[in-house]
């Protein structure tokens, strides 16, 4: 058995490269979800930085399946979108970092403050009704990194795990 699994790999390399996609997507949006069941509220850019994961997920699942069905060409097509998809979340993730660890300027609605209030009233107003959460203060840091930091690094692995895919993929249709 276990030398069919490896048999199996060998022979499927994309679809196991879109299939640890799709784990790997699956398992950092249940983190997210957990982050927020434990009271650690998401800011603007964590919203945004989540959006790749949305997306690699279900074209993870729609390319591994394609792999086992031996459409080759859309396996491929699919893990050519993968690797640009992570690459996104690679560059959000690093623009939020950024954010975080002040290297530069976030946007205006979750790092600035409060708009100019015309009278003390209206400050105080302002001030019970508006409670952004801050981009640019980490909630959580793991070993020293925010979760921005590790959202990086795990975008930037998934990238390169599909473009192998993709590159063996392509050898495969070759025959090399």
């Amino acid at each position: 058995m276990i030398a069919a699994a490896q048999r199996f790999c060998k022979e499927n390399v994309g679809g196991v490269a879109a299939f640890a996609a799709f784990l790997a997507s699956a398992a950092t949006i249940a983190g997210f979800l957990t982050f927020e069941a434990m009271g650690f509220q998401p800011c603007e850019l964590c919203l945004l930085d989540r959006k790749p994961y949305y997306v690699a997920a279900p074209l993870a699942l729609l390319t591994f399946v394609s792999a086992l069905r031996g459409a080759t060409k859309f396996a491929r097509l699919g893990l050519a979108l993968l690797t640009l998809t992570f690459a996104v979340g690679a560059a959000l993730c690093v623009y939020h970092a950024g954010v975080e660890f002040h290297w530069w300027a976030g946007p205006e609605a979750c790092t600035g403050g409060l708009p100019h209030a015309t009278s003390s009233e209206d400050f105080l107003t302002r001030l019970k009704k508006v409670k952004p959460i801050r981009c640019d203060a980490p909630a959580l840091l793991v070993f020293g990194l925010s979760l921005a930091a590790w959202g990086a690094f795990i975008c930037a692995g998934l990238a390169m795990l599909t473009a192998w895919g993709w590159r063996k993929a392509g050898d495969d249709e070759r025959g090399c």
